[in-house]
């Protein structure tokens, strides 16, 4: 049993390219592999580029992100900020639009927000983006407070995301930082009918997921995608498996510093495989956080803060582990000096 959880573990690293000496060429490469990279947190979705790809620079992020545009930051699993291929953006809102507008109604409800504002709210962050162009959440903000939308709270907010997973507007360059929003139809312009539509987009998003997973079950599946038990079932039931990769040679272990919110830590419904059951706390401290880790092999043995602005990265291991092997050590050296390379 043991040695099945450990190759279940390896391959699951191979394949989401942060083990098995598996690295990515460009930030296209790593989204056509993992298809999607947890992006509620923008610094740590480039900081989930770089741990899967080969001397990544974050000009070479910024520039696929706001000038190439072949890769764009949405509301897509689960309802949650992901970075995926532009190639893929219309079809995944099709497929998750209309289910997360659902399930927004009643917070704009709650809210105090009729169908009436909201529909009057999205006119205007059209008109005013089509006007002015990108614009960042606090301006939008500002421009909704004419129709009486309280600049404080979540109002403003919700009326965005609520535009965005509509398809009217989806997120654009960086200003000084900060996250702007654009018209989806200028930014990405569509090109000819969806690729895959209804049930097909399930089955797709169902092949990916496995391509991009490694050893799971439609269980794992439906919690990553956020789709009903029932369609995530069907859709993992008519794909057949992938086919993993082979298992490298037995080597030196394989050092990353995965982000904080990583894909390998929210894409499976149980946890088991990535953090010992001991140390959960350690990664998953409360309050919807998700802490930066150290990955050895696929196994997390720490935890690690800093490497923004220049700020060095402090690795703190799991109490009561033992020490790092030389090996590993010089791993965390390697990973820690290409933080700072990155984000320099």
């Amino acid at each position: 049993m043991e040695r099945r959880t450990t190759t279940d573990r390896l391959l699951r690293a191979r394949a989401q390219a942060i083990g098995g000496e598996v690295r990515e060429e460009s930030v296209a490469a790593v989204l056509d592999r993992v298809l999607a990279v947890q992006a509620q947190d923008l610094p740590a979705a480039e900081l989930g580029l770089r741990v899967r790809a080969r001397g990544l620079t974050q000009d070479a992020v910024r520039r696929a992100t706001d000038v190439e545009r072949t890769a764009v930051r949405g509301w897509f699993m689960r309802g949650t900020l992901q970075l995926v291929p532009a190639a893929d953006a219309r079809w995944l809102l099709a497929l998750f639009g209309p289910v997360h507008l659902a399930l927004a109604a009643r917070r704009l409800r709650e809210l105090g927000l009729d169908e009436s504002l909201c529909a009057r709210s999205e006119r205007l962050i059209i008109e005013a983006i089509g006007a002015e162009g990108p614009l960042t959440r606090a301006q939008l903000t500002d421009r909704l407070t004419t129709l009486g939308v309280e600049p404080k709270g979540q109002s403003a907010f919700h009326l965005i995301r609520r535009a965005a997973l509509a398809g009217r507007v989806c997120h654009g360059p960086q200003r000084e930082g900060e996250a702007t929003f654009v018209l989806l139809d200028d930014w990405l312009p569509a090109t000819g009918p969806l690729p895959f539509t209804g049930a097909a987009a399930e089955r797709e998003l169902a092949r990916r997921y496995r391509a991009a997973y490694g050893p799971s079950d439609a269980l794992d599946f439906v919690h990553w995608s956020g789709l009903k038990a029932t369609t995530g079932k069907s859709a993992w039931a008519a794909v057949g498996e992938t086919g993993s990769e082979p298992l490298p040679t037995p080597g030196e272990p394989d050092v990353r510093l995965l982000p904080a919110y990583d894909n390998y830590l929210v894409g499976y419904r149980s946890r088991e495989l990535s953090v010992p059951a001991a140390h959960e706390r350690r990664v998953w401290p409360g309050g919807g956080q998700i802490r930066a880790t150290v990955l050895v092999d696929g196994l997390a043995v720490g935890t690690w803060s800093g490497g923004r602005r220049g700020a060095p990265v402090t690795v703190e291991p799991f109490p009561g582990a033992e020490p790092h092997t030389p090996a590993v050590a010089a791993g965390i050296a390697r990973e820690s000096a290409d933080i700072a390379r990155f984000s320099s």
